[in-house]
């Protein structure tokens, strides 16, 4: 039987298409799995890219690194993720499984090649830190093993520096804006990492975290990871060997990077909103604000900041800056002499826990108004702004007729200072604001005034400050905590 033309056309046209499809099916393989032919999964290819990010440009192992790599297995795909073109240049190989992925966008190349997913296809990635070199043969191929086999999200094997790897729990809390740092309570599982370490997880896992190579990259993985509650089990096996020429061997190496490595941590933890660090001991870090700095949040609208719409309380910098405030005002009023008492939402979180409110934003204190000439301060901000010696700023409020005591003159925390008098037996004032605790009250709370435990150190305070509260905010407001203005935000949102 003979073919026509137009049969002989589509047989043509379907075996080019069955030709096509093949092609493209073989493209879309993973590298390492076309170069081994097609075994995805087999022992003796993982199924792993080796991502090599927290490097120094300036002092560094990684070619070393990439070829200790290559050498356990020419076709493993490497990874390596620099901001910008590495200067001096890195000497890689010029290989198709080994890629430099530049994630700064550049206006010559297209979005993706600014996305480091771009560049890896396999099912599990490890984070390998400059300086280590791959000499065992199967270390990735049984970190893959302990991590199929279930158990943690995340598993590691230390690298055999001088630095060795220690097992850490993790307390995440973005309501609080902090991080703590402790032994671990089960090792070797482990929320975080200390020392160097090879990590490997699933891909997928680490392209779905928020920042997935910030830097510091463990710095980062681990908040990131325990936030979620990912665990990284520490493996008990023979570690990864130390480059013949270790990166930042000379003094000036390691000033500088220890340098830059303090300011990239920095601006990470101030982007990915952390204010404080507690490290195992027990030492504090800060990364919010200082007098020489603004405060965290704008202005306050409504009663609820801005914060609050992120379920998130007030960062803990600024409860250290007001308390610091509110302790130095309560110091200058008592020695002049003035009559003072917490008010309002500083009065509330005094009667709960002794201490500012955890998403209260500034500190009131009332007085009374025939004692403000018996300040210094007091009288000098009647007559314009003045920063006194410590740095405080006491001005009149713009706001009516009602003084503040800001941190700073960059940081506008602040203290308010209500001047009240009596009348008929009534404590009033001239400015009102649509608050419901600004009220009138009897004279009677504050005759006389009582000491009461707030933020660190001892206030006056209205007596019976059960009945004055209850006054002001209604019944049971001590046992029911709410945000200040429950119509735009309530606590319950934000449980």
């Amino acid at each position: 039987m003979r073919l026509t033309r137009c049969q002989a056309a589509l047989a043509a046209a379907i075996i080019l298409n069955l030709l096509v499809f093949f092609y493209v099916s073989w493209l879309h393989q993973p590298r390492n799995s076309r170069a081994r032919g097609g075994h995805r999964g087999s022992a003796a290819s993982p199924q792993v890219t080796i991502l090599v990010r927290e490097f120094e440009a300036f002092d560094n192992a990684v070619p070393e690194l990439v070829d200790s790599f290559l050498q356990q297995d020419p076709a493993q795909p490497v990874v390596v993720a620099a901001d910008t073109l590495p200067y001096p240049p890195l000497s890689l190989p010029r290989l198709p499984n080994v890629r430099l992925a530049l994630l700064q966008p550049a206006l010559d190349r297209p979005a993706a090649a600014s996305r480091p997913e771009t560049y890896v296809t396999t099912e599990f990635v490890a984070l390998v830190p400059d300086g280590t070199r791959a000499e065992v043969p199967g270390q990735l191929e049984r970190m893959v093993e302990a991590l199929r086999a279930g158990g943690a999200r995340l598993v590691a094997s230390p690298v055999a520096t001088a630095n060795p790897t220690r097992c850490l729990a993790l307390n995440v809390s973005l309501r609080e804006w902090t991080a703590r740092y402790g032994p671990a309570p089960s090792p070797p599982r482990c929320d975080a990492l200390d020392g160097d370490a090879v990590v490997l997880l699933r891909t997928r896992d680490l392209f779905n975290l928020s920042a997935p190579l910030a830097r510091p990259l463990a710095t980062s993985l681990y908040l990131q990871t325990a936030l979620r509650g990912w665990q990284v089990w520490l493996l008990e096996q023979r570690p990864f060997a130390v480059a013949h020429q270790p990166p930042l061997s000379t003094a000036h190496a390691r000033w500088k990077a220890e340098r830059e490595g303090r300011a990239r941590r920095t601006t990470l933890l101030r982007t990915l909103g952390i204010r404080l660090v507690t490290w195992e001991g027990g030492r504090a870090e800060w990364f919010g604000c200082s007098k020489e700095s603004t405060r965290c949040f704008g202005t306050v609208v409504g009663d609820t900041p801005a914060y609050l719409y992120e379920d998130r309380w007030t960062p803990p910098c600024c409860l250290r800056a007001l308390r610091e405030t509110a302790h130095y005002v309560v110091g200058v009023l008592e020695a002049a002499g003035v009559r003072y008492w917490l008010e309002g939402g500083s009065l509330l979180g005094a009667a709960r826990h002794g201490d500012i409110i955890p998403w209260d934003y500034d500190v009131d204190l009332g007085i009374y108004l025939e004692d403000v000439g018996n300040c210094e301060q007091l009288r000098g901000a009647e007559a314009g702004s003045v920063v006194d010696e410590k740095g405080f700023v006491w001005e009149k409020a713009v706001e009516g007729d009602f003084f503040r005591v800001q941190y700073s003159e960059s940081n506008h925390l602040h203290v308010d200072l209500w001047p009240f008098y009596p009348r008929n037996g009534v404590m009033t004032k001239d400015t009102w604001l649509d608050h419901r605790q600004d009220v009138e009250f009897p004279e009677h709370f504050l005759q006389p005034l009582v000491r009461l435990p707030f933020a660190g150190f001892v206030a006056q305070a209205p007596n019976n400050y059960r009945r004055f509260l209850e006054l002001k905010f209604g019944p049971g407001v001590i046992e029911n905590p709410e945000y200040p203005n429950p119509a735009l935000r309530s606590l319950a949102e934000g449980s």
